[in-house]
């Protein structure tokens, strides 16, 4: 499709630069995330103890993702970050195109470790993650089942918020309008599947609003602005935590996926990037995690490490995991160029 076309132009275009590109001057090591809370638990973690141990300041920063941004930055030289949480069509893009230092799994104890998931070339699994439908339980009487309710504004009227972006607006219109979960990219992948989706966004369109930071459907829900919201697990059970909140997410129906550190290409900070990676992949650090936040780990220790009722809160638990479904990053990586413009100029109708 357009996208691989896409592929094959940006990535010569950024070897090219990285190729050109003068060797970057020293700085302070940054890390990017993804903010709001769970950044929070990260600095506490991960970042703090880090900086302690290496004796040296760690920069932080925080973005909403999007290859184009990571493109921009190594097609304009330099970057001035070296790691970087990504998603995984994120991940699978930029390895392609060269932009990711290559991992040495070695160093990491080996790739066996890790759950499969959390493994690639150029990237080391840092959560398990899934988005589905969070609400208030203190604000509705009746709470919502499936992604059919979060559609049924009679039933619960008022507005919703999704992601801002093709992906999982998508997936989840196809699955409220009838689609079994399990089949929903085989149909997402037909012409007829994609208008049935954003027919199906139609239906609710005057009632959405949108969001890209993970941390805005948590605000949507705490002022009342939406009734509902795709919102991240973690983040719920997060402001549960810290704000004694009742937000609830509904399990089934939703997409789990693994977001993953990368080390940007010639990163003047390599090594202590890499020795970063190492620290925050660690058991002993990655299991003080769902403490903070309810994500899925990947490390098969770490995961080893955590009571029942923690890790029955978490998207890798198996009650959890048998309702769910993984996010189809290839289809993703296909498709992401076509479906945004069609994507863009419908929400700008």
């Amino acid at each position: 499709m357009a996208a691989n076309a896409l592929r094959m132009t940006m990535g010569g275009a950024l070897l090219a630069a990285l190729m050109a590109s003068a060797p970057a001057s020293a700085r302070d090591l940054t890390v990017v995330s993804w903010g709001g809370n769970y950044q929070d638990a990260q600095r506490e973690i991960y970042f703090k103890p880090f900086a302690e141990k290496a004796g040296k300041p760690l920069l932080e920063e925080s973005w909403d993702g999007g290859y184009g941004v990571l493109a921009a930055k190594m097609q304009a030289g330099a970057a001035n970050w070296d790691v970087v949480q990504v998603e995984a069509e994120e991940l699978a893009l930029g390895c392609a195109d060269g932009i990711y230092e290559k991992v040495d799994w070695s160093k990491l104890g080996g790739e066996d470790k890790f759950i499969p998931s959390a493994v690639s070339d150029c990237g080391v699994g840092a959560i398990v993650w899934t988005t589905g439908i969070g609400y208030d339980a203190d604000k509705l009487k009746a709470a919502p089942t499936s992604w059919a309710d979060f559609f049924d504004t009679t039933k619960f009227p008022g507005k919703r918020a999704l992601r801002k972006g093709p992906k999982y607006a998508l997936e989840f219109a196809l699955i409220a309008d009838g689609v079994d979960p399990k089949t929903v990219y085989e149909v997402l992948a037909t012409p007829e599947g994609v208008d049935r989706a954003f027919k199906k966004l139609d239906t609710i369109k005057s009632d959405l609003v949108w969001w890209e930071a993970g941390a805005q459907p948590i605000q949507l829900l705490a002022s009342g602005e939406v009734v509902m919201t795709s919102a991240y697990n973690g983040r719920l059970a997060g402001i549960n935590k810290s704000e004694g909140k009742n937000f609830q997410i509904v399990w089934p129906g939703s997409i789990y996926a693994v977001d993953s550190w990368v080390v940007l290409k010639g990163s003047p900070n390599k090594d202590a990037a890499f020795d970063f990676v190492q620290f925050a992949s660690l058991p002993a650090n990655q299991s003080k995690l769902p403490d903070y936040i309810a994500y899925g780990l990947p490390d098969k220790e770490a995961g080893a490490m955590l009571k029942p009722e923690v890790a029955a809160q978490l998207p890798t638990a198996p009650a959890n995991l048998d309702v769910a479904i993984p996010l189809d990053t290839d289809f993703w990586v296909d498709n992401i160029e076509a479906l945004t413009t069609r994507f863009n100029a419908w929400v700008a109708q």
